[in-house]
């Protein structure tokens, strides 16, 4: 576990300075590069004339190679930062930050809740339409409220405690290749005409190395419920994980969702509109209340906030062990 001290200092780094915008407005993040090879794939291989069978078969095999891509450079980047000494755990420690997302998921939200008090109902369509891929047009107050927990309780579970657990037990490569499959199955990973046949794979593997993470973030946003608002809170959420979370149509990221539910008291999930299609979806923690606004968002982030602190204590507690 040599890994678990690059881990605490990138986690610790992530939460105090995210993603500068100034650096990525100069040069290109590395899931924009993960991207750009995504979608040449999927323009050169993916084509319409194609049986479903094709299709897939070519999905299986790009995602395939992207990955041992994914990984071959995750290993290059390991054995120079071990051949570069300090320094090089120093960079390790900084490229391991950027694949983190505590600080930039956090302010996306906020901004939400911000948005919602400032400029009322359309402030928060607007924002909540950066990080929902849902129509914000068809969102009221509490529509944008939930749709901006959603984001958040699921993406702790991919954006922050998936990649900290691929690294801490597989180092750069594993961060790497996960970062790279996550990214695929957020573009091609989709039940749509273009994308069904040759994202299968893409999807399918996501869904099998998001498992352990899904599991904790619930643990974890329990302990965190329980810190911000009370032994109550955490029981909620503990139970609504445990019981609600295989109404999700998703495998993973309903026992986050679920678990942030119950932490708050809140129903979430329900009929969402996605184009223009009104698509039919279970409630979770469905006795939970219906209305929701900028203070419960602001709750969430700050349940949030402490199951981000206690994966990081988690982390901590497993460095002093490991010595």
């Amino acid at each position: 576990m040599g890994h678990l001290p690059v881990l605490f200092a990138a986690l610790v780094l992530d939460r105090l300075v995210g993603d500068p915008d100034w650096l990525w407005r100069r040069i290109s993040h590395p899931v924009v590069l993960f991207g750009a090879a995504i979608g040449f794939a999927d323009r050169r291989f993916n084509l319409a004339e194609d049986s479903p069978e094709t299709r897939r078969r070519k999905g299986r095999g790009a995602i395939v190679v992207l990955l041992a891509l994914a990984t071959l450079g995750g290993a290059a980047l390991a054995h120079l930062f071990d051949w570069l000494g300090g320094p090089g755990l120093v960079l390790e420690v900084l490229v391991v930050s950027v694949f983190l997302a505590q600080k930039s998921l956090a302010d996306h939200v906020a901004a939400v809740a911000d948005g919602l008090c400032r400029d009322g109902l359309t402030g928060g369509r607007k924002a909540v339409s950066m990080i929902v891929g849902r129509d914000p047009e068809a969102l009221d107050e509490a529509g944008v409220s939930r749709a901006a927990i959603e984001s958040l309780s699921e993406n702790f579970s991919d954006g922050i405690v998936a990649p900290a657990l691929w690294f801490a037990f597989f180092g750069l490569p594993g961060l790497m290749a996960y970062k790279m499959l996550n990214t695929a199955d957020s573009m091609i990973g989709h039940l749509n005409d273009r994308h069904r046949d040759f994202g299968r794979a893409a999807a399918k593997l996501d869904d099998l190395a998001n498992w352990p993470a899904s599991r904790l973030s619930a643990l974890l946003i329990a302990f965190g419920a329980g810190i911000a608002k009370g032994w109550d809170a955490m029981k909620r959420a503990a139970d609504s994980a445990l019981t609600d979370q295989g109404l999700h149509r998703s495998p993973n990221a309903g026992w986050p969702e679920a678990a942030m539910a119950g932490g708050l008291n809140l129903l979430l999930g329900g009929p969402r509109r996605y184009g223009g299609d009104l698509v039919m979806e279970a409630s979770l923690n469905a006795a939970g209340r219906r209305n929701a606004g900028a203070k419960d968002i602001a709750e969430a982030l700050a349940i949030f906030r402490r199951a981000c602190d206690c994966l990081a204590l988690g982390v901590l507690a497993a460095v002093a062990v490991s010595f």
